[in-house]
């Protein structure tokens, strides 16, 4: 089981994985060890207790993670070692659903104040004004 949270766990059966040659160090290694793990997570059959208003979130968050059928892949070919990166695609995707479940905080609308208005105001007829002095007059001698 992937723990999310206290609440929300995700059971084995609903994950899947796929082992294959990982780039990166091992040297020769490399060439015989299927250390890269995949983990594809049956998210839209999902018996996980996710609101619906975090799937929509991590969707739109995280969208190259999802398939046309709605599934969850993520992988990993951090280390040498297959089970670390197994733990490591857990890790992933127990962080992506939490990052979900946080709701954005809604913004608040402000306006300046009115001394802020005249002090751009005043800023901007002083560049003006500096630019101005910087012209030729259009006298020619």
């Amino acid at each position: 089981m992937v723990r999310v949270n206290e609440s929300i766990l995700i059971p084995d059966e609903e994950l899947e994985w796929s082992f294959a040659r990982s780039g990166g160090p091992g040297g020769q290694n490399v060439n015989k060890v299927a250390s890269k793990a995949v983990l594809r997570w049956r998210a839209a059959a999902s018996a996980a207790p996710i609101p619906p208003e975090a799937w929509a979130r991590m969707r739109a968050r995280f969208p190259s993670r999802f398939t046309t059928d709605g599934d969850v892949v993520v992988s990993s070919q951090a280390t040498r070692d297959q089970d670390r990166n197994r733990q490591d695609c857990e890790g992933k995707l127990a962080e992506m659903v939490r990052a979900a479940l946080v709701a954005p905080t809604p913004r608040k609308a402000t306006k300046p104040s009115r001394s802020a208005k005249r002090r751009r105001v005043a800023d901007k007829r002083r560049q003006s004004a500096k630019k101005q002095s910087r012209r030729p007059t259009g006298h020619d001698e």
